[in-house]
């Protein structure tokens, strides 16, 4: 293999980082940082970029050797619409909009691993590296797959990383089987009579009400669900048409819910709707709920786990890598790519001091981007194998 430049490539994958950080997109939007992405992996001399899969994904393919098996590489692009809050050069440009997870990072370490790969080599068969819209909705992986992903770029197995803030950055930790939960969205409509908020007798207001179902939500993991089952239902919206001296005659109940299991989903669902129906008839007001299936488990494959940490100790250094305590309840879009074929998706640290995902200071610590692009090359050359 070739000898490539480590500093020169830190500082190319960090301008990278830093100009997408700069220039967010949304969901489905990611026109700008497709492009962007496109025009990097044929300047690295890739045989074929596909632009448009799903949207707004990109998919490049690296063939190396005479091998015929393929591997994939995913990476997620999309921004929040979330306000940063920061003062460095690279802050949002975008108003309402931001890279509160880390896609930048997660981009820019696959772009790279495709330039240490293209470059380098040290294996043998294809590599498709996959840039996912959208995963922040839970729809971008679904619209690839949709558009042919696997049928036009066929692979074998897939793997993703993830930055994790609290973790240092040289750490790696993922674990076999469950690793992320589903997610599930819900809402909550109450109906009654409003009317003047000092006459509450002469109508049937909301707003008692969905007070009650929001504390009467809290017993479905508490009191029933077992113990021993993972469990998460959380309000995150109420919403009423009243106003000051008006009492609401309509509520709105917004939240989610998170297992690891679909009959737990199941279970939730169920005793939500028979509370739901039960508080509305104690307030003598209607309740009508919305139940959907967002995000399911992200379930890894045993197998590539070990394969996984193999090269993962490589990269990182045995005692740098370690095997995740307990599932995450947090959710991710990867996991549609796992229902068709298997795969590992680990977590990379972010800095012991990193602001929270989803939080308006978080910002991707740049020291961590080459162990991430070392640890996309590492398990590419491990699973394609040079002879």
């Amino acid at each position: 293999m070739t000898t490539l430049d480590h500093d020169a490539l830190v500082a190319e994958m960090t301008a990278w980082r830093r100009d997408l950080h700069a220039h967010p997109e949304h969901g489905f939007e990611e026109n700008r940082t497709a492009a962007f992405v496109a025009a990097k992996l044929r300047e690295f001399g890739l045989s074929e970029v596909a632009e448009g899969i799903g949207g707004t994904g990109v998919v490049g393919t690296l063939t190396c050797g005479t091998g015929n098996r393929a591997i994939a590489l995913r990476a997620d692009m999309d921004a929040l619409r979330i306000t940063e809050q920061g003062d460095h050069a690279h802050c949002s440009r975008a108003p309402g909009v931001m890279h509160a997870c880390g896609h930048d990072g997660h981009t820019a370490m696959l772009l790279g691993a495709a330039k240490m790969l293209a470059e380098q080599g040290g294996f043998d068969g294809t590599v498709r590296f996959v840039f996912q819209p959208a995963e922040e909705w839970g729809r971008g992986a679904l619209a690839m797959l949709a558009d042919g992903l696997l049928e036009r770029f066929p692979f074998e197995e897939i793997f993703g990383l993830h930055n994790m803030p609290g973790l240092a950055i040289g750490q790696f930790q993922t674990k076999a089987g469950p690793i992320m939960s589903a997610e599930d969205n819900f809402e909550i409509v109450l109906k009654g009579v409003g009317g003047h908020a000092a006459r509450p007798q002469m109508g049937n207001e909301v707003l008692v009400a969905a007070c009650a179902l929001v504390t009467n939500l809290q017993t479905i993991v508490s009191r029933r669900l077992s113990p021993t089952d993972i469990g998460v239902v959380s309000v995150t919206e109420l919403l009423t048409d009243g106003t000051r001296n008006a009492l609401p005659g309509l509520a709105r109940i917004l939240g989610d819910a998170r297992s690891f299991r679909p009959e737990i989903s199941a279970r939730i669902e169920e005793q939500m709707g028979i509370i739901a129906q039960g508080t509305a008839l104690t307030y003598n007001v209607t309740a009508k709920m919305t139940y959907t299936r967002e995000f399911v488990p992200l379930l890894n494959d045993e197998a590539l786990v070990e394969e996984a940490f193999t090269a993962a100790r490589d990269v990182f250094g045995n005692a740098a890598v370690t095997t995740a305590r307990e599932p995450m309840t947090g959710s991710e879009d990867f996991a549609r790519f796992l229902e068709h074929v298997p795969g590992c998706f680990a977590f990379v640290g972010n800095g012991e001091a990193s602001s929270p995902l989803h939080n308006p200071t978080y910002d991707f610590n740049d020291e961590g981007l080459i162990f991430g692009a070392r640890f996309h090359a590492a398990i590419a050359r491990q699973r394609l194998p040079a002879a």
